[in-house]
């Protein structure tokens, strides 16, 4: 449906941990951006071993990266600091002016960007509003807030229409 194609994102897989980093580097993407509740952690939860290895990987790699969080600094900068990477907490999302923010601060544009995220109406939807690649990742685990759980019901409306775009 036209009307939901601002919202559909440039791809969408299972989690953060499968996408394939390296062909997006070879693509010349150079900054990643990544929101954190239910895209890298469940929600609320510190780090992990496996999303450390992640970031440990991805600068390795050579990426610049960012956590894009509508949180709050005591949530945000923990997390950040145990990723070794840049963050902005209270992005107010889908806003664009703190997208181009973290890719000023990581010396990238639109071209070379990726934002990872869980929410369509928030994540992908600021992504694409600013021109950026978008890859919308499955949430890691049910248990939300209520008013996410309520964005969750539009989301699949969404999505349902996404997927028939896909077979088009």
């Amino acid at each position: 449906m036209e009307v939901f194609k601002s919202f559909y994102p440039d791809e969408h897989l299972d989690s953060s941990y499968e996408i394939d980093y390296g062909a997006l580097y070879r693509r010349g993407i150079r900054g990643l951006l990544f929101d954190i509740d239910n895209t890298l952690v469940p929600h609320g939860k510190p780090e992990t071993a496996q999303a450390v290895a992640l970031f440990r990987r991805l600068h390795a790699m050579g990426f610049e990266t960012c956590l894009i969080s509508n949180n709050q600094k005591p949530r945000v900068e923990p997390f950040a600091k145990a990723m070794e990477t840049r963050y902005i907490y209270n992005a107010h999302k889908p806003s664009v002016k703190n997208y181009r923010r973290a890719m000023e601060e990581m010396g990238t544009d639109e071209n070379s960007t990726v934002f990872v995220g869980d929410q369509l109406f928030t994540d992908v939807y600021g992504a694409k509003r600013c021109g950026i690649y978008s890859i919308l990742v499955k949430p890691i685990h049910p248990k939300e807030e209520i008013q996410i759980v309520l964005k969750r019901r539009l989301e699949r409306i969404v999505l349902h229409f996404y997927k028939k775009s896909l077979k088009k």
